[in-house]
């Protein structure tokens, strides 16, 4: 692994590796959180417009130039970046650079694909409130940090979109889309040097910042207390339960800690929800638990559907195992399993260039450096069973929970 950085500031994060394709992505430092409540959502309406077309490819040639040569192209936007990438056999590198920072520097936004995608937002964003897990999730989020922008949804909402012109998504991509705020990560099968050439040949003009556009307009995550309790009625067949706790970011000393508590708690089969909410009781198909990390907070989920005669049960159940490891040490063998669990998942997903491209873009963007996996595994064998009471303790406190149901009406 080889980091770069151009003259104006981009970093280039070159990861050669064994494979027969090449994976590029540009990660940037936008997303809701840097966005107000006037401007929510226009991070993630600006990824759907930047596949839209520049003065040189209309929207059809970017999708025929990489799904043309078999490969697959996408983008996300989250909470604090936006990354946008490209998958091909690794012949076509040239190419791929080539279209994504097209796309990164001369997206025209022009007026009649504007109105056009703006519906196709707003019905995607209809599409999740249909979907019970969702609406559970983001009514969580919102309530884990009210009146802070990490709480609100990602995609905006049809009133905040409406007032949106073409000018306010060129004006918001030109303070935004910088060089100091932007990594490019390659991943795969490429020559290091002609990686580099082709990006400094394609993306040089990036202007350099004086000050960085990666403000959070959020205020404090934790300034307000959590909404403890929230129901909603739809016509659905099951109650969909979010569970959440506040929780720390990414930088705090118990991060890899509530990385294994939350593998003992909710990840797989061999999990305790799993065991005890589904295979003993039979009270939910599907638990799981979840531990996201941001810049300054966080947030431990726990998810599921069940019939809605017994989500009282199941919520006892979830409380019972959560008060249980506050309470009482893993055993050895247990925590044993559950390192060896995520080492191996985490070195298996390595294995996948795409995989690769993400891991680096992120740890890059969010610490300002990138841990060797094999650091991160270390990190993992190293947590104790202490440490795990600890962050279990540190998480699970009562001022910090949130419950969001969705129920059937």
């Amino acid at each position: 692994m080889r980091i770069e950085t151009l003259s104006n500031g981009l970093r280039v994060v070159l990861v050669p590796c064994e494979a027969e394709s090449v994976a590029v992505g540009l990660f940037i430092a936008s997303g809701s959180r840097h966005e107000t409540e006037k401007t929510a959502g226009i991070s993630h309406f600006i990824e759907h417009m930047l596949f839209k077309g520049t003065p040189t490819r209309s929207p059809l040639d970017i999708t025929q130039a990489i799904e043309g040569r078999g490969g697959n192209f996408n983008a996300c936007t989250g909470e604090e970046s936006t990354c946008y990438y490209a998958h091909l056999p690794s012949e076509y590198l040239a190419e791929a650079v080539d279209i994504l920072t097209d796309m990164y520097l001369n997206a025209t936004i022009p007026a009649d694909e504007f109105a056009r995608e703006k519906q196709v937002v707003i019905e995607e964003i209809k599409m999740y409130v249909d979907e019970p897990d969702a609406v559970a999730m983001e009514n969580l989020q919102r309530n884990l940090f009210p009146g802070c922008r990490l709480g609100a949804p990602v995609a905006g909402s049809a009133s905040s979109l409406g007032p949106l012109k073409p000018t306010d998504l060129k004006r918001y991509v030109k303070s935004h889309y910088r060089a100091d705020n932007t990594v490019v990560v390659i991943a795969g099968d490429f020559n290091e040097e002609r990686a580099i050439a082709e990006v400094k040949k394609r993306i040089a003009k990036l202007r350099k910042a004086k000050v960085s556009a990666a403000v959070s307009h959020d205020g404090a995550p934790f300034a307000k207390p959590v909404v403890r309790e929230q129901s909603v009625c739809k016509d659905i067949n099951q109650a969909q339960l979010a569970l959440g706790f506040r929780a720390f970011g990414i930088d705090h000393p118990l991060k890899y800690a509530a990385t294994v508590l939350d593998s003992i708690l909710g990840r797989g089969m061999m999990s305790r929800l799993f065991q005890e909410v589904r295979e003993k009781r039979g009270l939910s198909y599907d638990i799981s638990s979840r531990m996201l990390s941001f810049r300054d907070a966080g947030m431990f989920t726990v998810t599921g559907g069940m019939d809605a005669s017994k989500r009282d049960l199941a919520l006892r159940t979830v409380d019972r195992e959560i008060a249980r490891i506050c309470k009482s040490k893993v055993g050895a063998a247990e925590l044993k399993r559950c390192k060896d669990f995520i080492i191996g998942n985490f070195r298996l997903s390595h294995e996948k260039v795409v995989s690769k491209l993400f891991y680096h873009g992120a740890a890059l963007l969010s610490f300002g450096r990138i841990m060797p996996t094999s650091e991160q595994v270390e990190s993992i064998a190293k947590v104790t069973a202490d440490d795990i009471r600890l962050a279990a303790q540190t998480i699970f406190q009562p001022s910090n929970r949130s419950v969001s149901w969705v129920l059937p009406r």
